[in-house]
């Protein structure tokens, strides 16, 4: 019988996108909690990523096209030359960072998925995307990003 007390997890992890685009990170992810995911027969996991020119999403694991398709999109929605036509304001940090900034919030730095029987219920094909928004990544350099994952449930 499962317990009735909850359980509440919590990582962090930290994920290297190798470029700008939209990168599959389901296997990082549950390489962080698997051992916690196991513990929970029904719950919520919850994403959040740490900073405001990369956001969160669920999509297609199978076909890498979309993937790249994902980030055509993004950037006919939010293009770079908005900061050099005098759109935008915020631009010291170069062409692609208040754009980054706008597809962050367009598409949302958290993630809430269901557990169900020590697994995410994530659809066949479905995977957890960490979407990189920037060239250069920002004053620090690299595109390291921050997640934090946090388990509840019982």
């Amino acid at each position: 019988m499962p317990s009735t007390v909850p359980r509440y997890f919590q990582h962090q992890i930290t994920v290297t996108a190798p470029s700008r685009g939209c990168h599959l990170i389901t296997n990082d992810v549950l390489k962080a909690i698997g051992k916690d995911l196991k513990t929970i027969d029904t719950g919520l996991c919850n994403l959040f990523c740490q900073h405001t020119s990369a956001s969160l999403t669920i999509n297609e694991n199978a076909d890498p096209d979309v993937r790249t398709d994902m980030e055509t999109a993004l950037n006919k929605l939010v293009p770079a030359e908005w900061c050099r036509n005098g759109l935008f304001q915020h631009t010291m940090e170069g062409d692609d960072d208040m754009p980054g900034h706008v597809k962050s919030s367009l598409m949302g730095v958290s993630l809430t998925i269901p557990i169900t029987k020590g697994r995410l219920a994530l659809g066949t094909w479905q995977g957890i995307y960490l979407n990189e928004h920037r060239n250069q990544g920002g004053w620090g350099g690299g595109h390291a990003r921050n997640i934090v994952i946090t388990l509840q449930g019982q």
